[in-house]
């Protein structure tokens, strides 16, 4: 079933009232209860404030799936049966565990906020609905030591751009998207003993988690190509300025060219991303404590502790990087 694209957008659309006949979520309809659509105005309003486009698209997306199959229902009419059609229309188009796990967290995530802001007694029927989250998930496999110094050795022969980029992901295990959204300002210290990237918000490309802000200190192919990043005469503030013409920064035609550049010197089944994979593994292999290794690489840590403080200092972090080169 293909939705038309107008369904949702704008969220002006008259709601639909077809609704007679339906088992209901709770034990009795509630009167004025907000609709689907009405509870995701609400939520985009309260919980999209400062979020990327991206946030509001994905959410829209979710619920706008759930109106074709079901109705622009009020909450309190939707049933078991509207989430496990929900669920086998998504499997049926083919949609990864991940990705189906993805539109039930947005459509769970609005229909909560809306229970929760209008003190709504009713249950919320797309929580716990099974489904298999490892259906056509492709495991992400790391790069070996010996072909990260090949792709290495290439990217210093081809010297351009897009080699300066893999080069630069290769030594540190940033995400490529936070590196192809860099400033050239956000290279700091080159000449000092303590060169590093600072990765941090920019309004053309967000960051994937609050612990993704973060230092990370420039060694080996890293600081070689973040050196000829600054010594480019590009006219642009933009450490790449072919990834960063529009808002947001391109991460997806980034992540396509230089895969497509990338297959013929690794493994198959690795990919750009597989450079965060093998930082993992090379701090782990130089017994890096695991908090330390969260830091360099922008992951969540657990524990409440791990809120407190600042974190490593640079040399500290320079320390293990150069144990793992």
């Amino acid at each position: 079933m293909r939705l038309a694209k107008s369904d949702v957008i704008g969220l002006s659309l008259v709601r639909d009232s077809s609704s007679s006949g339906q088992e209901v979520a709770s034990n009795q309809p509630q009167t004025n209860c907000p609709s689907l659509l009405d509870a995701l105005e609400v939520y985009l309003l309260h919980k999209g404030k400062g979020r990327p486009k991206t946030f509001r698209v994905a959410a829209e997306r979710s619920c706008n799936y759930l109106i074709g199959l079901s109705g622009n229902k009020p909450l309190s009419h939707y049933t078991r049966q509207d989430a496990l059609q929900f669920r086998d229309w998504l499997v049926a188009r083919g949609l990864t565990g991940s990705s189906i796990t993805r539109n039930f967290s947005y459509l769970k995530a609005v229909i909560n906020f809306a229970l929760s802001e209008y003190a709504l007694d009713i249950r919320n029927p797309f929580v716990g609905v099974y489904h298999d989250r490892s259906a056509g998930v492709l495991v992400r496999k790391p790069i070996p030591i010996e072909a990260i110094r090949n792709v290495q050795s290439e990217c210093h022969a081809i010297d351009d751009d897009m080699r300066w980029l893999i080069a630069l992901i290769s030594d540190t295990g940033m995400r490529l998207a936070e590196g192809a959204g860099l400033l050239k300002e956000d290279l700091v210290g080159l000449d000092t003993d303590l060169p590093c990237v600072r990765v941090t918000k920019h309004p053309w490309r967000n960051l994937k988690t609050s612990s993704s802000e973060r230092h990370i200190p420039l060694i080996g192919e890293a600081l070689w190509a973040a050196k000829r990043i600054v010594e480019a005469d590009n006219g642009s503030d933009f450490a790449f300025p072919r990834y960063n013409m529009t808002s947001p920064t391109a991460a997806n035609s980034a992540s396509a060219a230089l895969n497509k550049w990338l297959k013929q010197y690794v493994p198959a089944g690795c990919t750009m991303h597989s450079f965060r994979h093998s930082m993992r593994d090379r701090l782990r292999a130089v017994q890096c404590p695991a908090d330390m290794t969260d830091q360099i690489g922008g992951w969540m840590t657990d524990g409440v502790g791990q809120g407190y403080g600042s974190g490593y200092p640079l040399s500290v972090l320079r320390e293990w990087l150069e144990k793992a080169k």
